[in-house]
């Protein structure tokens, strides 16, 4: 490692939550090298999820959404550089974790460490129409505000994918009184993160509160006036679906292409290993843009879209970078918030085999159980806090729940956590 780049300390490449969380652990470990945390937006870091929930609704600003003041970024000596692009990086040697990064407007910066927490994009629709006005995404802040927006305005809103993004957005369209229809080309909803029966419940609630709902159904374009202004969709069997906003929720695309040049391996995502580390183990990498082993098996190669994973690599990744390696087993946990239901999610449900339904669907407070091998392996709550955490507790210590108890709901969950093994 050069001298000059001794001096220069840990340049985190995305100001995100993973890329805040490790300027804040390596503070907290001790470290007093100059940290250097870069962003693409003109705001700190600040929180996504409520994005598509609480602020599309109005009830919360961008201000509540910031995680730390700027006065704090000064008082850790943490250098925040905003509306920055890095266009390249050069490292000293091959192999090495220091070198410098290239600005798009030719700036050079230099680093002894290298932490990528780059995050992704909203995945594009590849049809015609797909770049009128009116047709969104939502991702950031300028989004949400963009969409917040329009949605004053409009009356008819089109979301095009049944996954969490598109069912929070429509949630909160439909009730600000406004006409909205899914579209899925998928046969149900949320279908890679939860099991048929969620899947159910879900299309049921969201019709119950107004939301139209089709599965399975292919769109041949997004059509628009000669001003290119959307003004609808049409499917794959020519019906047209009038619509003042087109919102496209299918998925999120890592950003990828740094690690790309820097010749780190990628699989749908930075991989990364139980410490955080990339092919080049001098560089870390964290949140949504890496893949990583399951947290608590280290088998596999996940990508995990969830403040709780963020913050837990990113801790990890910080650790690494200081020369304090430690991988402690963090249970995967996640939320969803659509209209009044609280979905919470602990564990990965990838690879079951069984699933145990806990109470009713119909009351909309119930628990679905996930099984491999006769294994807990996760859990997805409804309206149904206690048994979330009764689980995500118990997921931590290895422990289970035999299937055959699980359902009994006059026993809770917490209480069959503590009783003998059957």
């Amino acid at each position: 490692m050069t001298p000059s780049a001794a001096a220069a300390g840990t340049l985190i490449i995305g100001a995100s939550q993973a890329g805040l969380q490790i300027a804040t652990s390596l503070r907290e470990f001790g470290d007093t090298d100059p940290i250097i945390l870069v962003g693409n937006e003109d705001v700190a870091p600040y929180q996504r999820p409520p994005l598509s929930k609480a602020y599309l609704a109005g009830k919360a600003t961008v201000e509540s959404l910031g995680f730390r003041s700027l006065d704090w970024y000064a008082e850790k000596q943490i250098e925040l550089r905003l509306s920055t692009h890095i266009e390249n990086i050069e490292l000293d040697a091959p192999g090495s974790g220091s070198g410098v990064a290239i600005t798009s407007t030719g700036e050079k910066i230099p680093f002894a460490r290298l932490a990528l927490t780059v995050g992704g994009t909203p995945r594009q629709l590849p049809i015609a129409g797909a770049e009128l006005d009116g047709v969104c995404v939502l991702r950031d802040i300028a989004h949400a505000d963009d969409l917040r927006t329009r949605l004053g305005a409009a009356s008819t809103v089109v979301v095009i994918g049944g996954g969490f993004i598109g069912l929070e957005a429509a949630a909160a369209a439909t009730a600000a009184g406004k006409d909205v229809t899914v579209v899925d080309v998928a046969d149900r909803l949320l279908g890679r993160a939860v099991a048929p029966e969620v899947s159910a419940f879900y299309l049921a609630a969201h019709q119950r509160r107004g939301t139209k709902v089709l599965l399975s159904t292919g769109i041949e374009a997004i059509e628009g006036t000669e001003q290119n202004s959307v003004t609808g969709i049409r499917l794959a069997d020519g019906t047209v679906l009038p619509a003042d906003i087109v919102l496209v929720g299918i998925g999120l695309v890592a950003h990828t292409d740094l690690a790309a040049k820097l010749g780190l391996e990628i699989d749908r995502g930075i991989v990364v290993d139980t410490l955080a580390r990339t092919s080049n183990p001098n560089i870390v990498a964290a949140g949504d843009c890496a893949t990583l082993p399951h947290p608590l098996t280290g088998e596999g190669r996940h990508r995990i879209e969830s403040v709780q994973n963020a913050i837990a690599q990113a801790q990890i990744a910080a650790a690494t970078l200081v020369g304090r390696p430690q991988s402690p087993a963090a249970v995967p946990w996640f939320w969803s918030d659509q209209a009044d239901l609280k979905l919470q999610i602990a564990g990965l449900s990838t690879g079951y085999d069984e699933v145990v339904v806990r109470g009713e669907p119909d009351t909309e407070q119930f628990s679905v159980l996930y099984y491999t091998a006769g294994r807990l392996i996760a859990i997805d709550s409804i309206n149904a806090p206690r048994d979330y955490m009764a689980v995500r507790k118990l997921l931590g210590t290895g422990g289970t729940i035999p299937a055959e108890l699980a359902e009994d709901t006059n026993i809770s969950l917490k209480d069959l956590v503590a009783a003998p093994a059957v």
